[in-house]
C-alpha cells in the first residue's frame, strides 16, 4: 500500500485566492494592484479615482470584459501576474492547483512547466506582492498568514 496515496485522500487538497485582507494587513491597495490589469476601455468606463471604485465593479469587469482580450493572459506575463489576472477573471473564487494549473496553461500556450501544481506550490507559498493565500477550510481558523 503506498502511503503517499492514502495521505492525499484522507485530506482534501488546499485551494488558494486572492486574499483581499492581506493587502490591508500589508498596507498595500488591492484597487491600485488590480487597476493596472483593467484593459482601456473598462479603466475609462470606471474613471478609476482611489477609494471610490468598489471592488465588486472590478471583479464584474474583469469577468465581463478585460478577461476576453487574448492579451489578457498570456504566456508573455511572469507566472504570478497570470495567477493573479486569473483570479481577478473568475472572480477572485478559490481553486485548487490541479485546476488553477490546468487552467493558465490553456491561456498560456500550453505552458505545463511554469503551471504544474509543484511550480505553483512553491510560487504562491512565496509571493509577497499579489496577496495570494491558502483559502482557510470552511469551519476552521488559521493563524498562519505571513
Amino acid at each position: 500500500m503506498d502511503d503517499k496515496e492514502d495521505i492525499k485522500t484522507d485530506q482534501p487538497a488546499p485551494k488558494w485566492f486572492i486574499d483581499l485582507d492581506w493587502y490591508q494587513q500589508n498596507s498595500r491597495s488591492f484597487l491600485t494592484s488590480a487597476q493596472r490589469c483593467l484593459c482601456p476601455k473598462c479603466r475609462e468606463r470606471l474613471k478609476i479615482k482611489e477609494g471610490k471604485t468598489k471592488v465588486t465593479s472590478l471583479f464584474s469587469a474583469f469577468k465581463k470584459c478585460c478577461s476576453k482580450t487574448p492579451e489578457f493572459v498570456t504566456y508573455k506575463l511572469p507566472i504570478l501576474e497570470s495567477i493573479f489576472r486569473y483570479y481577478l477573471a473568475n472572480g477572485n473564487q478559490p481553486l485548487e492547483l490541479e485546476e488553477l494549473g490546468r487552467q493558465l496553461s490553456e491561456r498560456r500556450s500550453g505552458d505545463s512547466y511554469g503551471t504544474s501544481v509543484e511550480m505553483l506550490t512553491r510560487l504562491l507559498r512565496n509571493d509577497q506582492y499579489y496577496g495570494l493565500r491558502q483559502a482557510p477550510e470552511p469551519g476552521r481558523q488559521t493563524d498562519s498568514q505571513p
